[in-house]
């Protein structure tokens, strides 16, 4: 049985996204304010998670100190306050998207863990966008979206008694409302010129005008045809959002919907095996 156990750490670091053989116009068209010729700066957060059995002695899986050891080594030594594109090799070759150094990230500490196996790296650019790879699966990257509405958990199948008695003050007939956080994550091996697995302004747009614009300060049961018929629950929310997105991200891999902080849901379609 294989337990895991995961590690964060933060560092800084430099970098820009340019094409040298694109012309600036071209470098500003696919990359925006990224592709700033003197560099912008991130303070990342990386999480490392390992697995492996329980050492029937200790009681633990791997020494978290030699972990730590092996991690910040890599980061302290090669990424830590560094102009990534201009002092590490591999970024001088390789644009320094979060996709890439993740991919990078991996390849490097891939049969390195002492006493554990490498399981899941993670790295938040910052709270709204983080790229991740695990064992067995291509690199993602995740993009944090907002939107607050109101809705009536009410079901037309159900009685008036059941309803009260499912949703309790949720089933209330004006309706109540929350500050939706919205997780669109995309799957895929990262651009080889470009290093990205999708250009972030393309995803903005498509989130923006196909479910931010329908929902945003809405109240889905009344303003939005999905939900004239359908119980707006966030488990039903994820799906309808999931194939509203589908059809205009091919590389569409999950989505997560945060109701509120405690409440958090997962979809991941028809990929999945699950029927969309």
């Amino acid at each position: 049985m294989k337990i895991y156990m995961s590690r964060k750490l933060s560092f800084s670091a430099t970098h820009v996204y340019r094409v040298p053989s694109w012309s600036d116009e071209e470098n500003r068209r696919v990359f925006g304010p990224c592709s700033n010729p003197n560099g912008h700066g991130h303070d990342y957060t990386l999480e490392v998670m390992v697995k492996g059995d329980v050492d029937e002695r200790s009681g633990i899986v791997v020494n978290i100190t030699e972990v730590d050891r092996v991690v910040k080594h890599l980061v302290n030594e090669e990424l830590d306050g560094r102009f990534l594109d201009r002092e590490h090799p591999y970024f001088r070759k390789h644009i320094p998207t979060t996709e890439n150094i993740v991919s990078y990230l991996w390849n490097s500490l891939q049969g390195n863990m002492p006493d554990s196996e490498l399981h899941r790296i993670r790295l938040w650019e910052n709270p709204f966008l983080y790229s991740e790879k695990e064992d067995g699966s291509m690199v993602t990257l995740t993009r944090k979206y907002h939107f607050c509405t109101a809705h009536r958990l009410h079901s037309d199948k159900l009685s008036a008694e059941e309803n009260v008695k499912i949703f309790g003050k949720c089933n209330n007939p004006h309706g109540h409302g929350h500050n939706y956080y919205l997780d669109v994550t995309v799957a895929g091996e990262p651009d080889p010129v470009t290093g990205m697995i999708i250009n972030l302004a393309e995803l903005d747009q498509i989130v923006e005008s196909i479910v931010l614009q329908k929902f945003d300060h809405k109240h889905l049961n009344l303003d939005t045809e999905e939900f004239k018929e359908l119980n707006p629950t966030s488990e039903n929310v994820a799906i309808v959002i999931w194939k509203l997105l589908a059809p205009h991200l091919p590389n569409l891999h999950k989505i997560g919907l945060w109701e509120t902080e405690k409440n958090y849901f997962e979809y991941f379609g028809s990929k999945r095996g699950v029927e969309a």
